[in-house]
């Protein structure tokens, strides 16, 4: 939509990882290089934590993308709100072997054979499991005795568990004294800071062919910075907003009154209806931030969720700015229109 108005090539703010656009931070950086050297191990557990939106997914899939896809097979596991069978069922599943019906017995087998095979082609299994702060105890005990299967001089899993900053409160836990002596290499990914963020917005940009439209002075990025505090996920919400707002009221420049004003809309959108006869929020003595609207069920949706919402809204959009244009070039044929209809017959 505001792509073309823009002369971009694609959307520089899609909420969806892509390893397209990946933008190596310092610290974006210091956890790739502890992701190459454990990857280089070929051998135990690399955790990587660090907050809702944070990077860590993009991250891996740009370790992917640099990877010759002959040298390493690998599983990706989302979903872990799941007891330990679920999860070895998931693991078979995320391999492309058969699951269905089978005995927990069973499926150990399979994937221990599918191991040895993978292994005897020259190439390496590699496990992910993203949100693995909602993994239980059991479960990760259950992710460890996976890494069991090897042959003499050789582990036949590796795995990656990334999450969000309280899974350290479980792999520290006392229960997983076992699991933390297999870990190789783990790094917590902070936010971005106000330097970095601005890179990281023009680097986006630049990526879909920026020529310097639209511009974005520095009171808009102070406010950008204010309201995202240097979380990726949070800056590619809020821009992509931001540049639709500068499409319908054709901006090319970017101040911190036109952030504040996308940044108001964003709260009320998310803000709970009030019911009658109950007190506001304010009106208690609790805040309207974005920390607090932060904790609502809706800011968990996935990311896809949340740009599927965006393509709906920017459709109709479009459709209704059409039909004003037409209203606006043709301002007779509407007059004529409504005379017609209020004429008795």
């Amino acid at each position: 939509m505001y792509e073309s108005y823009y002369g971009l090539s694609a959307k520089p703010f899609q909420l969806r990882p892509d390893p397209h656009f990946f933008f190596g931070s310092k610290g974006h950086k210091r956890a790739m290089a502890y992701l190459e050297y454990g990857l280089s191990q070929g051998e135990g557990f690399i955790v990587i934590t660090g907050e809702v939106g944070a990077g860590k997914t993009t991250l891996v899939r740009n370790l992917f993308n640099k990877l010759p896809s002959d040298q390493i097979v690998a599983a990706h596991i989302v979903n872990t709100h799941l007891d330990p069978d679920d999860t070895l069922r998931m693991v078979v599943s995320g391999f492309g072997l058969p699951y269905e019906g089978a005995s927990k017995t069973d499926l150990l087998t399979r994937l221990e054979q599918f191991l040895r095979a993978v292994d005897r082609q020259g190439k390496r299994a590699l496990l992910v499991i993203d949100e693995a702060q909602n993994l239980k105890p059991q479960t990760v005990e259950e992710l460890r005795m996976l890494s069991n299967f090897q042959t003499d001089d050789k582990s036949l899993l590796q795995t990656f568990l990334l999450g969000q900053p309280e899974f350290r409160a479980t792999l520290h836990s006392p229960t997983m004294q076992q699991l933390r002596q297999r870990v190789i290499a783990s790094y917590h990914l902070g936010p971005m800071d106000a330097q970095e963020s601005v890179a990281y917005i023009e680097h986006r940009l630049h990526t879909v062919g920026w020529n310097g439209d639209p511009a974005f002075d520095e009171g808009a990025h102070a406010a950008i910075f204010g309201y995202t505090g240097g979380i990726p996920r949070k800056t590619n919400t809020l821009l992509d907003r931001v540049l639709l707002m500068g499409y319908l009221e054709e901006l090319h420049e970017f101040n911190a009154d036109h952030i504040n004003t996308v940044i108001g809309d964003i709260a009320e959108e998310f803000q709970l209806p009030t019911a009658v006869g109950t007190p506001a929020p304010e009106a208690m003595g609790m805040p309207l931030g974005d920390d607090t609207l932060g904790h609502l069920p809706e800011r968990r949706a996935s990311a896809e969720v949340l740009d599927e919402r965006m393509m709906r809204l920017e459709k109709s959009i479009v459709s209704v700015l059409s039909i004003l244009k037409k209203i606006v070039a043709n301002p007779q044929n509407g007059v004529q229109a409504n005379q017609h209809v209020d004429t008795p017959e």
